[in-house]
């Protein structure tokens, strides 16, 4: 086994120290961070090294995705809880899709969530991946990621994904009643609402979480 520099034995020491602590293992962000590394690609490169030597294991597509190796069981990171990412939604014009109960596959992408995110109901949660800018403001960006609640209502103000039976395409909005129409709400303020006969929007789920990549 190589001998570990300086920098790979803190980056070492930091993630033991910061598991015993919260019982999870830190982010890549975190290690940057408390290690003074100049960026995320650095850390990369230096746990590449700890797994080739041994000393960690990784789940790369797992957020928190590391196992401290050789150690006792409570070295090993906490399970995360798979949530599937199971199409894309508009956050600009509404998006087109097959039906209103299930959007496209678009191949095995998942997610994972830490130990402190994940509610009970886990079983009903799913993701979509964001087309369009509609939901700026509200820090949803393209090519986020957001977890949603299965749910069929929603109060004024939440975000959710709607379905418009009349064209058969979704958007993700946050959702207003307003007597006998709904208006669905963009976070831009170069965008207008979407006016809609209320029996003619259907709630598809409710945002719990918005995931984005940094790195």
């Amino acid at each position: 086994m190589t001998k570990l520099s300086p920098r790979q034995a803190d980056i070492l020491d930091f993630i033991r120290e910061y598991h015993s602590e919260h019982q999870y293992m830190p982010s890549v962000r975190e290690i940057q961070a408390a290690c003074g590394i100049s960026s995320t690609s650095v850390v990369d490169y230096n746990l590449r090294i700890l797994q080739r030597e041994g000393h960690v294991r990784r789940a790369p597509d797992i957020s928190r995705g590391l196992e401290i190796t050789g150690g006792s069981p409570m070295s090993r990171a906490p399970e995360t809880v798979t949530i599937p990412v199971i199409g894309s939604i508009a956050a600009g014009a509404p998006l087109p899709v097959a039906t209103p109960d299930l959007w496209q596959t678009e191949g095995a992408e998942t997610i994972g969530l830490p130990p402190e995110m994940t509610p009970r109901d886990v079983e009903e949660l799913y993701a979509l991946r964001v087309k369009g800018t509609s939901m700026i403001d509200a820090l949803v960006d393209d090519g986020d990621v957001v977890v949603l609640r299965a749910v069929r209502d929603a109060h004024d103000g939440e975000m959710v994904a709607a379905w418009i039976k009349s064209t058969e395409e979704t958007t993700l909005k946050r959702f207003y009643r307003e007597g006998d129409r709904v208006r669905l709400q963009p976070a831009n303020s170069q965008m207008e609402a979407i006016m809609v006969p209320a029996d003619d929007v259907e709630v598809q789920g409710r945002v719990v979480a918005v995931f984005r990549r940094l790195d």
